[in-house]
Order: C-alpha cells, then structure tokens, then sequence
C-alpha cells in the first residue's frame, strides 16, 4: 500500500491549528487495500517489537506526534495541552485504517508515532502483532471519567490497548428544497437518489459503507460472507445505483452541504453536523440516521508500539478524558466522547443539534459493529466497480 502524503502541523501555545477540513475524515472497515488488514497484518507482523509502554510518571518529553484521523480535534485543546504541561504537538492525517496499520507495519516499531488511533475492530490483531503497547493505566486517572458503557469492548475487555476516543453512526442528508417529500430510512435515500436526487447524490467513498447501504435497507446481516448475498449487492450497486450517483465523498460536511453542490449524502452523523452548522441555511438540511440498521463504529486511543515519547503520549491522552476537554472535543468534532455524563453536560452549555449526537436506546438497538471477516476483498472489488460505473 502506498499511504497518502502526511500532513504535519506543529501546534505551538497560542496557535490555532488544525489539519484541513479537506481531508477526508473517515472511515470505519475503509478496505481501501485490496488485501484485507487481518492479511496484512499475519503477512507483515513486525518481530521484535516491544508490547509494553514505556512511560512511568516520569518528566514529559517536549514532543508529541499523533497519527489520526482528519480534523478529528478541537485546535483550543490541542493549543491548551502545550501551553499547560510543555510539549508541542505535531499532527499527521490518515484516511483509512488500512493506511495507518501499513505505516506501523513497514516501520517496525520506529514510526515516531506516540498516538495512533484505530478503529476497534483493528485493536485486538494490531495488539496481537506487536503494533501496540500496552497502556499505563496509573497514568491515566481520568480514565475514572469514561462511562463503563464504553470501555471493556470486545477487541480489548481489559482497555489494556486503547481508550475510547469518540463513536458514531451513518445516516444521510438531503436538501429540502430539491427533495421536498419526508425521507426515513434508506429505502427512502435509494429511491430518492434514483428520481429527485439523481445525479445529484453521494455516498461515503468506503467499500463497508457501500456495501452496507445495499445490507442495510435490505436486512441483511452487515457483515454477512455469503457470496449470493455479496453478489446481489454487486449486482444492485453496479447496474442500479451506481448511474445516478455523482460523487463519492466521506466527508460532505467539509463542502458539499454548506455549497449545497449534492441534494442527497450518506454521511456520518458528526460530519452532517459539522456540514449544517457551517451551512448559511442551515434548516435546508435534514438528517436521518440510517434505518432499519446501520452502523456504530468506536474510535480509539493508543500507544505503538516504539512510541518515541511515551510520557507524553499518557499524558495527552488523559488531558483529553478530563471532563472539560472532553466537552470541547464533542462540540468540535460532533461525536460522542464516551464521557459519563456527557449528555446532560452537553444540553447544559447549549451546545447545538444534539439529536445528531447522542441517539435513544431504540436508535442504538439498530446500529451494528463491523467485524474483520473473508469478505474484505470481496467488498473492496465490489467498490470497485461501483466506482468505475458511476465514472469515479
């Protein structure tokens, strides 16, 4: 795999900087190789590497160089971690998983990484394979302020690897003025992306999100590995789907919805927040959450394994989990921090468009966890030629 260029930013005190909003900000299961991560990594598994985290309360190194996903921070508490404890961040973008566990693979423990973040279905064989260290949880006392309801996941029972750094779902935005009938569920989004929005439509440029759409309004199981299953969805999204779309986009919140140059977009819901609040009419904008299921990814905080500041890293990560950064970062980035509490702290200070933030347990009843499984490449060539045939 050829990763995209890196975007570095020194954000020294008193400087507000942050990667473009350009960059495209996700994406869970982004099977962007067409060999699938869990291949990857058997095939390539650094040797050698050291599993345990080198930090032991000691002084903080002046440094701290963070591999993560595309404006996924608030620039004020990026700014305020240097001014108050010393070391200047750099900041380095990714646009898929498979990106981020090529990097830490091909460097062999010496990336100069000390924070990465990773999907959750990658932790566990990341941590397998010797890419992760293990976290000191002495280090980290806010960890006291995540809610038990997102910690001890399936990949890491013990959060020996990771914390979690903020979860989502996938929905879709249309614009009222071209679509002026109620949209509820993807059946919905399909039909209005074949008629009113034809041509005018997107769909996150990620194979699990494509494929997902064609599972999702249909039933079937997200991660399913039956080839008819698989082959019907290549069959719908290739011949059916793919002649009315115009673009694929996973991050429409950056232009699309505040240039309004798309009428229907699947989207993840933080990035349809973003998008609404930037627009100039923001009530041109409905969000819907995909039904009858959809998704629910969770982001993670961790330590690679050679983590060149160690010290750092531990105390950056347990800056971000006090409550007050915690807070900073849900109303920058429009995600759920998994912070206790966090819901009412939110509604407290005003904070707008929560709906698109936090979901009912109904809501969370229909949003499913992806796995790893042999479908990988399977998914990626159906991408493929999805892509190919709507002329991307």
């Amino acid at each position: 795999m050829s990763p995209e260029p890196e975007i570095r930013i020194l954000a020294p005190a008193g400087a507000a900087k942050t990667i473009r909003r350009e960059l495209s900000r996700r994406r869970f299961l982004s099977f962007a190789a067409a060999a699938g991560s869990a291949g990857l990594l058997a095939a390539c598994a650094p040797s050698g590497t050291q599993s345990t985290a080198q930090a032991s309360g000691g002084a903080l190194e002046d440094r701290l160089s963070i591999y993560t996903w595309g404006d996924y921070d608030a620039p004020d508490v990026l700014d305020a971690f240097t001014a108050e404890l010393g070391p200047k961040i750099s900041l380095s973008a990714f646009n898929s998983n498979e990106e981020m566990v090529a990097k830490l693979v091909g460097a062999r423990g010496t990336s100069g990484y000390d924070i990465v973040v990773p999907t959750g279905t990658f932790v566990a064989q990341m941590a397998e394979h010797g890419l992760l260290s293990k976290l000191n949880h002495d280090l980290i006392p806010n960890l006291q302020h995540v809610d038990p309801e997102f910690l001890g996941r399936a990949w890491d029972p013990d959060n020996e690897y990771s914390i979690c750094k903020a979860w989502g779902t996938t929905g879709f935005v249309y614009d009222t003025t071209v679509i002026d009938r109620e949209l509820k569920d993807w059946n919905d989004f399909i039909d209005a992306a074949k008629n009113e929005a034809s041509g005018k439509t997107s769909l996150l440029d990620d194979p699990a999100e494509l494929t997902g759409l064609y599972f999702w309004s249909n039933g079937i199981p997200w991660n399913t590995t039956d080839e008819d299953e698989l082959a019907a969805a290549e069959a719908f999204l290739v011949d059916e789907l793919a002649p009315h779309i115009s673009a694929f986009d996973s991050y429409p919140g950056g232009s699309a919805i505040p240039q309004a140059t798309q009428a229907l977009m699947q989207s993840y819901n933080g990035d349809a927040r973003l998008g609404m609040l930037e627009s100039p009419n923001p009530e041109r904008w409905r969000f819907v959450l995909g039904s009858p299921s959809t998704e629910l990814w969770m982001d993670n905080w961790a330590i690679p394994a050679g983590a060149p500041h160690p010290e750092a890293a531990h105390a950056f990560i347990d800056y971000v989990l006090a409550p007050e950064n915690a807070i900073s970062e849900l109303d920058y980035i429009g995600y759920h921090t998994g912070a206790k509490d966090i819901e009412q702290v939110a509604a407290d200070a005003g904070l707008p468009m929560l709906d698109l933030v936090f979901f009912t347990p109904e809501q969370l009843a229909t949003m499913q966890e992806g796995e790893l499984t042999e479908a990988q490449e399977r998914i990626v060539q159906i991408w493929n030629k999805t892509k190919a045939a709507a002329g991307a």
